[in-house]
C-alpha cells in the first residue's frame, strides 16, 4: 500500500503556511501535481478512482525524493466519453489544457520543475498540449501517465485491484460486473461516436473478476518505480 503519511505528508504543499513554503522554495524543489478525474467507474468503484491513484503515486514520489513538494490533486479532467453516467463531471480538453498551462506558469516561481502525475488516460491530449506549450516557453515540466501494460481499459481488474490496495472500503465488490471485454482498439470507433455507454451499459471496459489487493500492491509498486525512474532521468 502507498499510504499518505511520513515524508509525503510533510511534503504536502496545502498544509504549509507561506513562510514555510518560502523556506522550501529557497531550495528550488520539484512540484508533483496529481491529475485525475471525477467520472463513473462502473457500479463498484468510486468516481474519484483516477484521482486517488494519481495522488497515491505522487505521494509515493514525495516519499522517495526529499526534493518534492506535493500539490493538491486536480480532481476534474476530460471525461466527456463518460457523459450520461450520473456523477461524471468533465471540464474538457481545452479547459484542462489551459488550467495546466496557468498552473505550471504559477509554479515556476516556487520550483525548478513540475511533474504532472496523471491517472486518467482521457487527459492525455490536454497534458500533451500543455506540455508542448510550456516547454516552448522554456519551463521545466514532465508529464507522466499511469499505465499498466496489458491492463484492461476502465474499471476492470486493473483498477479494481489498485483500489483494493488503496481504499478497499470504497470497493463495492458485490456490485462488480463484467463490461465490454473487447480490445480498446476494436471499441474506439463506437466509443468516439457514442461514448462508453454505447459499448458498455454498466460503464466497465474489462472484467473486475479476480482483482485482489495483493495484485494492486504489485501494480502500485511497479507504477511508482516507473514514475521515480522517469523523474530521475528527466531531472539530472
Amino acid at each position: 500500500m502507498i499510504p499518505e503519511m511520513g515524508r509525503s505528508r510533510s511534503a504536502q504543499l496545502a498544509s504549509r503556511t507561506w513562510p514555510q513554503t518560502q523556506r522550501a522554495a529557497s531550495r528550488r524543489p520539484l512540484l508533483a501535481v496529481p491529475l485525475g478525474s471525477t467520472e463513473q467507474h462502473g457500479p463498484h468503484l468510486p468516481l474519484d478512482t483516477d484521482t486517488r491513484i494519481a495522488a497515491a503515486l505522487a505521494a509515493g514520489l514525495a516519499r522517495r525524493r526529499d526534493d518534492v513538494l506535493l500539490a493538491p490533486a486536480v480532481p476534474y479532467g476530460a471525461s466527456g466519453e463518460h457523459a450520461g453516467f450520473p456523477g461524471t463531471l468533465s471540464v474538457g480538453t481545452a479547459a484542462l489544457e489551459l488550467l495546466l498551462v496557468e498552473l505550471v506558469r504559477s509554479a515556476s516561481d516556487l520550483c525548478r520543475g513540475t511533474v504532472l502525475v496523471c491517472g486518467h488516460g482521457g487527459n492525455q491530449d490536454a497534458v500533451d498540449g500543455a506540455t508542448r506549450r510550456l516547454r516552448g516557453e522554456g519551463r521545466a515540466v514532465l508529464a507522466w501517465m499511469a499505465s499498466v501494460p496489458g491492463g484492461d481499459a476502465h474499471a476492470g481488474r486493473t483498477e479494481t485491484s489498485l483500489m483494493l490496495a488503496l481504499r478497499p472500503g470504497l470497493v463495492r465488490r458485490r456490485r462488480a460486473a463484467t463490461g465490454d471485454t473487447r480490445p480498446l482498439g476494436e471499441l474506439l470507433p463506437t466509443l468516439r461516436a457514442g461514448g462508453v455507454a454505447a459499448v458498455s451499459p454498466n460503464g466497465v471496459l474489462g472484467d473486475p473478476a479476480g482483482a485482489t489487493a495483493a495484485e494492486g500492491e504489485r501494480l502500485l509498486a511497479a507504477l511508482l518505480d516507473d514514475l521515480v525512474a522517469a523523474v530521475a532521468a528527466w531531472d539530472r
